[in-house]
């Protein structure tokens, strides 16, 4: 979808937006997806760049389904990934690693990857396994998925009583050496002790790359508006996410529906991602479509809330089975802007909310270059029971 006006169209031309969550680097590694072509997910370069893409966290997620007993080894196999696709595609595409990178991508007009990891299962209980991933470009880890570890516990129901109802010392000592080495805490997933918890032990601005507002749709996977506050306070940022499910009680119930449906229940495809894409591609098919004003209605409240300056988007691209109306794939960056313009933001607000406030908090973590002197851990540090 193109936007209607010639000063949308120029403002999207210097790619302002910085996506703080895409997950299709899996595609790539599995099953061989080149993104810097239109493939079949929601997420690629062509169509990204259309929208208004300059820099895009390159999530690599373990799935504790399929990968959980190696995951460290996953997750390096995505980074793989997504080296090639950098290699593969050098005038389109390029990971950074701090913000002098970052302005050299912008100065020669490629997009910018940033190396992040979806899940602290990834460090397998070891602060060594955090520095060797710093080592392979590794800049923005979220500290827990949906599955809860001994070290930290979940937004999610079920924990056992070998879970803290926070962070462990050991849980506190990974977010002390993602402050030394300089990277990005993000707290998306985690329970609200947690989220506290991480707040208190870092010196460093935190995200939440891709959650909702709790007061607009109670979901586990949105916050509150006490973190909103909190998380400004420190200086950090919300990416408010596309899912629907996670924006609106009956849009969660609809794709409850849908995956009762036999065309859904049909996919039984050995290859995970490939299941992915066939769901995915009956979701979007079947489900009524959720406005995308109520994505719109998340961005302002946050604002409300935290203030301009603390929100972004962690759209959860090839993360999520479907998106909102106009934002079914990456072209939607486009179309939000042209929504938060109509509600009012100025050009300098829309410019904060698209990317600046993300790129911010990653030059102000990472610093200026590289951050290879931090000293490294000196031995493995394993959590009790890791």
């Amino acid at each position: 979808m193109q936007p209607d006006s010639a000063r949308l169209r120029a403002l999207l031309a210097r790619r302002p937006v910085f996506d703080a969550h895409v997950d299709a680097i899996g595609f790539a590694a599995d099953l061989g997806h080149d993104l810097g072509t239109r493939t079949r997910g929601q997420f690629d370069l062509p169509r990204a760049v259309e929208g208004g893409l300059g820099a895009w966290v390159v999530v690599c997620w373990p799935d504790p389904a399929h990968h959980l007993a190696r995951s460290f080894a996953r997750a390096s196999e995505m980074i793989d990934a997504a080296e090639a696709l950098a290699a593969r595609h050098p005038a389109q595409f390029r990971l950074v690693q701090n913000g002098a990178e970052l302005d050299r991508a912008r100065a020669d007009g490629v997009v910018a990857g940033i190396v992040g990891i979806e899940g602290g299962h990834a460090l397998e209980g070891s602060l060594a396994r955090l520095d060797a991933l710093f080592a392979r470009g590794l800049r923005v880890l979220t500290l827990v998925w949906n599955n809860h570890l001994d070290w930290i516990r979940s937004c999610q129901a079920g924990a056992g009583p070998e879970v803290p109802e926070g962070l462990s010392d050991f849980g506190r000592s990974v977010v002390r050496r993602m402050n030394e080495l300089g990277i990005v805490i993000d707290l998306s997933h985690a329970g609200e002790r947690s989220f506290f918890d991480a707040l208190e032990a870092s010196s460093r601005p935190v995200i939440a790359s891709h959650s909702g507002c709790m007061a607009l749709h109670a979901h586990p996977r949105n916050l509150t508006d006490d973190q909103l506050r909190a998380l400004a306070a420190q200086g950090g940022v919300c990416g408010i996410v596309f899912h629907p499910g996670f924006l609106d009680a009956d849009a969660r119930a609809e794709e409850a529906r849908v995956r009762q449906l036999a065309a859904y229940r049909a996919h039984q495809e050995p290859a995970p991602m490939e299941r992915f894409l066939g769901q995915q591609a009956v979701m979007r098919r079947e489900a009524r479509p959720l406005p995308a004003e109520r994505l719109v209605e998340h961005v302002l409240h946050a604002i409300e809330v935290a203030g301009v300056e603390h929100v972004g988007l962690g759209s959860d691209y090839d993360g999520i089975e479907r998106a909102p109306a106009g934002m079914e794939d990456a072209h939607g960056y486009a179309h939000l802007a042209e929504l938060l313009l109509a509600r009012g933001l100025s050009e300098a607000e829309l410019l904060l909310v698209l990317g600046g406030n993300f790129e911010r908090v990653f030059r102000q973590v990472t610093g200026p270059g590289t951050r290879a002197h931090a000293t490294p851990a000196a031995a493995p540090v394993l959590a009790p029971g890791g």
